[in-house]
């Protein structure tokens, strides 16, 4: 239990200093595993994590998801499923940030990544609920609500 509460407060350190959290997380668990079974397991459990986690399909598929909702955006689809969702929504009060929800819920029904519906509805929503002057905590809220119906809302298998 020691242990446990050493380490959480050298990684609480450690954030303090700014160290990215990747790193005093890494660092910590090293220093940790080296401590207590030795530095020699704590190399090999190491690299062997390093390279699990580094191959895992759920994290290779991520930048391919972004990217992917890049291609959307630039193409237009994301920015005329906005202009829709607000055409069907805006007159009502706060229509901008319910067409947000609802143009999240399209690009989410698209992609099935809640990274990539958050990060190109926020390019795409924002400016326009900061323009009709949306407070920058509604705006953002919204939006991350809304990117969390990505992963939510199933996608058609593919063919």
């Amino acid at each position: 239990m020691t242990e446990a509460l050493l380490g959480f407060g050298a990684i609480f350190l450690l954030a303090l200093l700014r160290v990215p959290l990747a790193f005093a997380m890494g660092l910590v668990g090293f220093a940790g595993i080296g401590l207590t079974r030795g530095w020699v397991p704590a190399t090999a459990s190491t690299a062997q994590v390093v390279y699990e986690t580094g191959f895992a399909y759920t994290l290779s598929v991520i930048p391919l998801f972004i990217l992917m909702g890049n291609f959307v955006a630039r193409a237009g689809l994301a920015h005329e499923l906005f202009q829709a969702a607000y055409a069907f929504i805006g007159h009502v009060r706060g229509g901008l940030a319910h067409a947000t929800i609802a143009a999240c819920a399209g690009f989410g029904a698209i992609c099935g990544s809640s990274i990539a519906t958050a990060a190109t509805m926020s390019k795409v929503a924002y400016p326009s609920m900061r323009k009709l002057g949306y407070s920058d905590s509604l705006s953002t809220g919204v939006m991350a609500a809304g990117g969390t119906l990505g992963i939510m809302i199933p996608r058609p298998p593919s063919w």
